[in-house]
């Protein structure tokens, strides 16, 4: 970007809430279900129907905005947005206008420099979310499906603190991590249970006054939020420099060229005709209800990563790598209660264990050796009973086998352990060197990187059986003789 303008950024996140039924009916919320089975005369609103507070999506509400650090409204009401869309079928939403239910809190970001940043909110209100408009089942018209109309929603709202594609990228991202580990969505953008609207703008350097803001929708991935951005960021500044105005307006993205495109002018608050829901008693919550949703709270990825880099001493790649998911953190917990070599279990996780899981396309939870088996093959190691190439390319294959089976037990019975008798290994580097002797002579010269060479022909031999610093001890013992 022109280094002359600054970009003004901030998202609004729609995050669809695991529950069994809708924010205020009893209707399903399954997914994949045929069109317009979901519905009622409830979630249709017809006359005579009454609206009911959804508690398990309160509580996912409360756990979010407790994460963040965000304070918790006591007296909640709501409101009707008024608006006419077909995907809309009772002509109005229900969401949270005067009264959000969390406000202030911030997320806090990494990005690709190491640096953090903290992004602040302004809110996370409560909202139903609208149905879903289809344009390629029928070659004339348009069809609706309502399935999704009413289930329940938390829209994120930031300040205006992002400042390109990258912090937009690594604040989603983090908004994804977080809703995973709490369990109260899913975060799959594909299929629309976490959306993201960006409100892009951009100013002079050094200018306190906002530019023009253009809303920017349809971004179906994490890395298409980014990419919708920075051209949008790109778009605007090109108009400015050729001495145009930017119109405020909602754009779409279209992911195969990468561009923004006109959809229709900017709404204003006002054209909504916000007014308070009459159908739905306040929401009241006492400090008791909200320290029990605390408590029903796991530990979240920035206390672990806290945890695992001074604790522990790993590196911020490291604890980066294993609170990326809620079920690597687990996993990762679960065996350093098994064994204190913290960086050999991470290092067998987030390397030996990861490559398994992309070999075979499976998630973590479809990997059938236990935390407990692999610490002890950890263990085993550092025992100096094997060593790590043995273990990894022939004990771990076995373990993913024969599950019921410890790490030793499969050891001796592939004849695995390493012998502490060295006499064998003193011939055998007495042998090796004196095949070689051409090899040795240019070693003896300074040719001091055929010593692994030499190692490796006595590691054949030994099978895995020796250890191998003990063998490099050895080997050089000959080789300097």
């Amino acid at each position: 970007m022109n280094p002359a303008y600054e970009a003004v950024i901030g998202l609004e996140i729609h995050i669809q809430l695991l529950t069994k039924s809708k924010a205020f009916s009893a209707d399903s919320t399954e997914y994949g279900a045929l069109p317009n089975t979901q519905v009622s005369a409830i979630s249709l609103a017809h006359p005579g129907t009454l609206p009911r507070h959804n508690r398990m999506a309160i509580d996912h509400a409360i756990k979010m905005g407790l994460a963040l650090g965000c304070d918790i409204t006591r007296e909640n009401h709501y409101s009707r947005k008024n608006y006419f869309y077909a995907d809309l079928p009772k002509g109005y939403q229900i969401t949270q206008f005067n009264t959000p239910l969390c406000t202030d809190g911030a997320v806090k970001i990494r990005l690709k420099d190491g640096s953090t940043k903290e992004i602040r909110l302004i809110r996370i209100h409560m909202e139903e979310d609208t149905g879903k408009s289809m344009h390629d089942q029928d070659p004339k018209d348009s069809l609706i499906d309502y399935n999704r109309a009413g289930t329940p929603l938390i829209e994120v709202v930031s300040h205006p603190d992002i400042r390109s594609g990258e912090e937009a990228y690594a604040f989603v991202t983090e908004i994804r991590r977080l809703v995973r580990y709490l369990e109260i969505c899913d975060g799959n953008m594909e299929e629309g249970s976490l959306r993201c609207d960006a409100n892009v703008s951009i100013r002079p350097v050094g200018t306190a006054a906002f530019g023009t803001k253009v809303e920017v929708k349809n971004m179906n991935s994490i890395s298409n939020v980014r990419r919708a951005i920075d051209h949008e960021i790109e778009r605007q500044r090109a108009l400015l420099d050729a001495g145009e105005k930017v119109a405020g307006e909602t754009r779409g993205f279209n992911a195969l060229l990468g561009t923004t495109f006109s959809m229709r002018s900017k709404e204003m608050v006002n054209d909504y005709r916000y007014f308070p829901e009459p159908d739905l008693p306040p929401l009241l919550l006492t400090d008791a209800y909200i320290d029990a949703v605390r408590h029903l709270m796991p530990e979240l990825p920035e206390t672990l990563y806290n945890r695992f880099t001074t604790e522990f001493g790993l590196s911020a790649y490291d604890a980066g790598v294993l609170t990326d998911d809620k079920a690597t953190a687990a996993y990762y917990a679960e065996m350093i209660r098994h064994t204190g070599n913290y960086k050999a279990a991470a290092n067998w996780l987030s390397v030996i264990i990861r490559g398994y899981l992309n070999d075979n396309a499976i998630g973590l939870e479809d990997f059938p050796v236990s935390a407990t088996r692999m610490a002890q093959l950890v263990n085993l190691i550092d025992s100096g009973k094997v060593n790590h190439s043995v273990a990894a390319q022939q004990i771990f294959p076995a373990m993913i086998k024969a599950t019921e089976k410890d790490p030793l037990e499969i050891a001796e019975q592939l004849n695995l352990l390493q012998s502490d008798d060295l006499g064998w290994v003193e011939d055998l580097a007495r042998e090796v060197v004196a095949k070689y002797p051409e090899k040795a002579a240019e070693y003896r010269n300074g040719k001091t990187g055929l010593l692994g060479m030499f190692v490796g022909e006595v590691m054949k031999q030994t099978r895995g059986k020796a250890d191998p610093k003990k063998v490099n001890e050895i080997v050089l013992r000959h080789l300097q003789a």
